[in-house]
């Protein structure tokens, strides 16, 4: 791995050194490889980035005049932009490098943070925007695909979860960030955007010096293609020249994971954006009282790591079930417990609920992409657009729910929808293991693997 204290003819010193021996001991510790603790450290400094401006910008977008309608179509438009980018950027990333796109997307992102210091009329805010789901689209395909490249064997689930988990801490420690910066520079935006850009311009050097491009794979090599079934060896087979190569969006079970990923997305996040107005128009608490219940949030993510080690090594199916479950459970508190306690109590089970979701789902796309590990990033870019697309569907369905027919229905059909998912889930994953009991298609000579007991 390239390492920019080993240029040039002059040792490193002691301290350097020692560093270095640290790091590399609490990498193989954890279980880690160096270069996926490095996208650790990234998704780290960029998620605290984001958090200064996600919390930002909605109150600057007020701040310039536009309509509570204009904001929520503002905050979709980068998820937008990215639902219909992300297949495409993932067949880029494959192409020219992993490693490239994710710094291609990191550089991108950066732009759009210097560009919001000098936005100053509503059609820039937009523009920015816009050019932010851009750089999402270019950077969660690669990012996935490097992970599940780069995890080591039976550790693919933790692996995403401490990304996750850094992320999610991260998040909410730039929400606390920006609201101090908005209170210190009496709100002056331009300088808290500012704060963001020299924070989302740290993570260039993790990637360029850090993180290592995988080993390029042709488009079925044997490892990758070990007979996860007769019927997928015999297409492997049969489609050996590359004009006859199945496409991507047909390899087995990608269409059908994708639409897993938009159920149980939709249904995790039908609540999210609608909390703070549930917590006071249905509840009855304070905006203080609301906003406190968020504070809880980074404490419930630390659990990421202790899911992603249950999906390795006791049952991936039942972690990946837990999203479900916590959907049901929340809900039924929410409608029954509209009260500080219950809000409380139900947010923690969803802050659950989606510390479990993650580094199974992470896992799951790793194994379903690893059919065509020289398309990993396509099919990652696949199932990472069916998520952005229930995370958009599902705030836009509660909103008319509870306009329409009021909260209880909201809920009960929030209810409904994820026993759907769970349902389809199960169905979708139990053809997935009847297929290849015991083994992965990810499992190969590259530190990338699944444990054996990961289907449950």
């Amino acid at each position: 791995m390239f390492d920019p204290a080993d240029q040039g003819s002059r040792e490193p010193g002691p301290a350097r050194r020692f560093v270095g021996s640290v790091r590399g001991l609490a990498a193989r510790r954890a279980g880690l490889d160096p270069s996926l603790l490095a996208l650790i450290y990234e998704g780290f400094l960029s998620r605290l980035s984001f958090g200064i401006l996600s919390f930002a910008l909605p109150l600057y977008a007020l701040e310039l005049g536009l309509g509570l309608s204009a904001i929520g179509f503002l905050l979709s438009l980068n998820l937008m932009v990215a639902l219909a980018l992300k297949p495409l950027s993932g067949a880029l990333a494959d192409r020219i490098g992993l490693k490239l796109t994710l710094t291609v997307a990191i550089s991108l992102r950066s732009v759009v943070s210097l560009l919001l210091v000098f936005a100053a009329v509503p059609w820039q805010l937009f523009a920015t925007r816009s050019l932010h789901g851009v750089s999402i689209a270019l950077r969660d395909p690669p990012v996935n695909a490097l992970i599940a490249e780069q995890a080591s064997a039976g550790r693919v689930a933790s692996s995403f979860a401490w990304y996750q988990t850094a992320k999610s801490v991260a998040g909410s420690l730039g929400k606390v960030a920006a609201g101090l910066l908005i209170a210190i520079t009496a709100g002056d935006y331009s300088l808290v955007f500012a704060a963001g850009f020299v924070l989302s311009i740290a993570p260039l050097y993790v990637v360029i010096h850090r993180v290592s491009e995988p080993e390029r794979h042709v488009v079925s090599t044997g490892a990758a293609a070990a007979a996860p079934s007769d019927a997928h060896a015999e297409r492997v087979h049969d489609n050996r020249d590359a004009a006859d190569r199945p496409s991507p969006a047909k390899q087995p079970g990608l269409a059908r994971f994708t639409g897993a990923g938009f159920m149980i997305s939709g249904a995790g996040y039908m609540l999210s954006a609608l909390f703070p107005v549930l917590a006071v128009e249905y509840a009855g608490l304070s905006a203080a009282q609301a906003g406190l219940l968020y504070s809880v949030s980074a404490l419930f993510a630390l659990a990421g790591p202790l899911f992603g080690w249950l999906s390795d090594n006791v049952s991936r199916r039942l972690v990946l079930q837990l999203r479900s479950v916590a959907n049901v459970g929340s809900s039924l508190i929410f409608w029954l417990a509209p009260s500080f306690a219950g809000f409380a109590a139900g947010k923690a089970i969803d802050d659950l609920g989606k510390a479990a979701f993650r580094p199974a789902w992470g896992a799951l796309m790793a194994e379903v992409s690893g059919y065509d590990r020289a398309r990993r990033a396509r099919a990652m870019g696949y199932m990472s657009a069916g998520e952005d697309a229930g995370e958009m569907a599902g705030p836009i369905l509660a909103g008319f729910l509870w306009s329409t027919w009021g909260a209880p229905v909201l809920f009960a059909v929030r209810i409904g929808w994820a026993l759907a998912a769970e349902i389809y889930t199960t169905a979708i994953s139990g053809a997935l293991y009847r297929g290849h009991r015991g083994d992965s298609p990810t499992r190969c000579p590259s530190r990338v693997g699944m444990s054996e007991k990961a289907g449950g």
